[in-house]
C-alpha cells in the first residue's frame, strides 16, 4: 500500500509502480467515485482497448425466461 499526500489544491500524485502497472499516461482521463468511504480512481479506456476482453466467457448457462 502506499501514502500519498493531499495537496493545497487537493492535488495527489500516484505513486510510479502504480502509473507503470497501469500504463497510465499524462492527460488520460479517469473515473472518480466515492464507495463506502473510500475513493476509487478508474482509468477510462479506449475502446479498442476492449477488444477481445471477454473471449473464452461461457455462456451456456440457465437465462431466466425474460431474458432471452
Amino acid at each position: 500500500m502506499h501514502s500519498v499526500t493531499v495537496s493545497p489544491k487537493y492535488q495527489v500524485v500516484i505513486p510510479k509502480s502504480i502509473r507503470e502497472t497501469l500504463q497510465l499516461r499524462p492527460g488520460q482521463k479517469m473515473q472518480i467515485i466515492e464507495f463506502e468511504g473510500r475513493i476509487e480512481l478508474i482509468p477510462e479506456q479506449d475502446i479498442k482497448q476492449l477488444h477481445g476482453f471477454l473471449k473464452g466467457i461461457n455462456t451456456e448457462f440457465k437465462r431466466e425466461d425474460d431474458r432471452l
